[in-house]
């Protein structure tokens, strides 16, 4: 990633295969550093809708793009086991030729585990078992045979096998629990990746991330045309207004607020919902007015 980059949250909701290619390409195209999936088995408070498996989703992107960086945000540990999926992250780097951004929490939907049967733990309980994959990951990667001995998981004589493409594959931790999240980005994620919803508590919650440098996300509502100002606030408001950290106004306005964010809070990373769910217009537009003027204006760390 660069200094300051710019990720493309594409959460697989409402679109077909088709059109999340056509999306992933046209951000590749513009510039993003990197495009972002869910990982549920139904889509929160939308369960009847159609959603595409979001692993299986990132490995067909991995090999129809070229330089874009492909991850999720975040991938819920409850559904794998940690072996099989250091395995599946293996697999995704090789085939887009080091290019994964490993997303993951503890799984915060307790209707989804519930309804799926994958269990009723308590938060505490899944954060201890996130622990444990998150130390179990890089003795996979690293391709020698180990043991482990954990509450949860207990593995004998096993081994990752072809190991990553990168010689670490970035992890990023999704979250904003002061008790629960934030002892493990301190003590194991490359990048904390603050929700929209504590966008508001970032100067609360910087000093518990130690040293994960840091990711926002932000849906953004970007004017394209002066005579369409009142209907793209209207729009991101009734579609997002509940989320926290929404952005609104022209690549100017939009790019004053991320880097002012930036440099009071020395975030280095946007993961960007547009919310016009990224049409290709869009997608490009954001990268040519907010981005560039954000990276000109934020001094590398």
């Amino acid at each position: 990633m660069p200094p300051m980059w710019f990720g493309l949250f594409l959460p697989q909701v409402r679109m077909d295969f088709a059109t999340i290619l056509e999306r992933t390409l046209a951000a590749e195209t513009a510039g993003f550093d990197s495009v972002w999936l869910i990982d549920h088995l139904a889509p929160p408070a939308a369960t009847d809708r159609d959603l595409l498996e979001g692993w299986t989703l990132a490995a067909a992107l991995a090999v129809r793009t070229t330089t874009i960086r492909i991850g999720h945000l975040v991938t819920c540990d409850p559904f794998r086991h940690p072996a099989v999926l250091a395995k599946m992250a293996a697999t995704v780097d090789v085939l887009s030729d080091g290019r994964l951004e490993l997303g993951i929490g503890w799984g915060s939907v307790a209707e989804e585990l519930e309804a799926f049967g994958v269990g009723e733990t308590t938060p505490a309980a899944r954060a201890a078992r996130l622990r444990e994959t998150l130390e179990i990951l890089p003795l996979m990667f690293a391709g020698e045979r180990f043991d482990y001995d954990g509450e949860t998981v207990q593995l004998r004589d096993a081994i990752g096998r072809p190991t990553p493409i990168q010689a670490r594959v970035p992890l990023h931790l999704g979250g904003a629990g002061p008790k629960l999240t934030m002892p493990l980005v301190r003590e194991h994620a490359d990048w904390w990746n603050c929700p929209s919803y504590a966008v508001d508590r970032l100067a609360e919650l910087r000093p518990l991330a130690g040293d994960a440098r840091v990711s926002v996300q932000h849906p953004v509502g970007l004017v394209t045309d002066p005579a369409s100002h009142a209907d793209v606030v209207e729009q991101a408001q009734r579609r997002f207004g509940n989320w926290g950290g929404l952005v609104t106004g022209t690549a100017t306005e939009v790019a004053d607020a991320l880097t002012t964010e930036a440099h009071d809070h020395g975030v280095e990373g946007f993961v960007i919902q547009l919310t016009d769910f990224g049409r290709p217009d869009t997608i490009h537009a954001f990268m040519q007015g907010v981005a560039s003027t954000v990276r000109g204006a934020v001094r590398p760390p």
